[in-house]
C-alpha cells in the first residue's frame, strides 16, 4: 500500500478498547490504564476476554481473535491498546487479514509481541504506534514523557525526539517509512504476507532475552538477502536480559559490525523497548532520521 492511512485524531469522548492478543496479563494493570485514559477524557472499555487465561494466553485463539476482531469492526472505537505483549499474536494473523480494515481504520497500540499486529497493518497501509502498554500507563499513571507523548500522538501531534550521543553512531540523513519492533517477532514473518523488511525504509529494532548469536544470526539473514543493503537508516533500540559475549563484545558492537559496509545513519541507544523509557514510534509514517556529533533527531509527519 503506497497510501498510508493515518487513523484520525481522538477526541473527548472518543471509545478506545482494551485487548489482550497474547499472553496474560495482571488484571490491576489494565484497571488502573483504563483510569488513566479516561482522564484524558476518553470512554474506555475492556474487551471481554482481555483479562482471560487459556494455557499461557489471555483466551483461546478463538476468543482473542473475536475480541480484536469486534473492536476492528466497531465504528466506535477509535483505538485499540493491547494490555501486553508475550507470545499469541501470530495466531490470529490470518483472519485479521481478512478484515476490512482500511474501511474503518483505528490506531492500534502496543509493542513486544505486538510488533506482528503492528506488521499487519503495515500490509494494509494502515499507521500504527508502538508504543508503552497497560504496565507501564500503571506504573506511571500516564504521567512520564512516554506515556504524554502516546497522548499527544493519539490527539494528533506527531512526535519528534532528539537522543542523546553514542560513540557507535554513524552520521548522515535519512528519510523513509518507519518500520520494525521486535526482532525475534518480525524475523520470523520474513518471506510471509506480512514481511516488513522493504528497501529504502527506516528499520527500529529491539529485543529481550536474546542471545548475540541469535541476533547475529537473524541479521546476518537480513544482510546475505539483501535487506541491510537497501536500507535507508537504521535505529537500534534496547537490547536487554542478555549476556556479552566471552569476549566481552556487546549486542550494539555486533550490529555495528554488521553494518560497517553499508553507508545510511544508524542511531544507537535509542529508548524504545523492554524498558521503562520506552518511546512511541509511529509506524508505516514518513520519518526522517538525522544523526551528527550532537546526537540524533527522529521526526514523524
Amino acid at each position: 500500500m503506497n497510501n498510508v492511512i493515518i487513523p484520525a485524531p481522538l477526541k473527548q469522548g472518543d471509545k478506545v478498547v482494551f485487548v489482550s492478543p497474547a499472553g496474560t496479563v495482571k488484571s490491576q494493570f489494565v484497571t488502573d490504564a483504563v483510569k488513566v485514559l479516561e482522564q484524558q477524557g476518553w470512554r474506555v472499555k475492556i474487551a471481554p476476554h482481555a483479562l482471560g487465561k487459556w494455557r499461557t494466553f489471555s483466551g483461546t485463539p478463538d476468543e482473542r481473535y473475536t475480541d480484536l476482531s469486534t473492536a476492528i469492526l466497531d465504528p466506535d472505537v477509535k483505538a485499540i491498546i493491547c494490555s501486553r505483549g508475550g507470545y499469541g499474536v501470530v495466531h490470529l494473523l490470518e483472519r485479521l487479514d481478512k478484515l476490512p480494515l482500511r474501511a474503518n481504520p483505528k490506531w492500534i497500540i502496543g509493542y513486544s509481541d505486538i510488533s506482528a499486529l503492528h506488521a499487519l497493518m503495515n500490509k494494509h497501509g494502515i499507521a500504527s504506534i508502538h508504543a508503552p502498554m497497560a504496565k507501564h500507563l500503571s506504573t506511571f499513571s500516564g504521567k512520564d514523557e512516554d506515556s504524554v507523548s502516546l497522548f499527544n500522538i493519539l490527539k494528533g501531534k506527531m512526535p519528534e525526539y532528539h537522543i542523546a550521543p553514542n560513540k557507535l553512531n554513524r552520521y548522515g540523513n535519512a528519510v523513509g517509512k518507519l518500520v520494525g519492533g521486535n526482532l525475534a517477532v518480525i524475523a520470523d514473518l520474513i518471506s510471509t504476507p506480512f514481511d516488513v523488511f522493504k528497501p529504502g525504509t527506516i528499520l527500529f529494532i529491539e529485543d529481550i532475552s536474546e542471545p548475540i548469536y541469535k541476533t547475529e544470526r537473524i541479521l546476518y539473514q537480513l544482510k546475505l538477502s539483501g535487506v541491510l543493503a537497501s536500507l535507508a537508516g537504521l535505529i537500534v533500540g534496547q537490547f536487554t536480559e542478555y549476556s556479552k559475549d566471552v569476549d566481552g563484545r556487546s549486542m550494539e558492537s555486533m550490529i555495528a559490525d554488521m553494518v560497517s559496509d553499508y553507508k545510511y545513519p544508524v542511531a544507537y541507544g535509542v529508548p524504545v523497548g523492554h524498558v521503562d523509557h520506552n518511546i512511541p514510534l509511529v509506524e508505516g509514517v514518513t520519518t526522517t532520521l538525522s544523526v551528527n556529533p550532537s546526537g540524533a533527531l527522529i521526526s514523524q509527519k
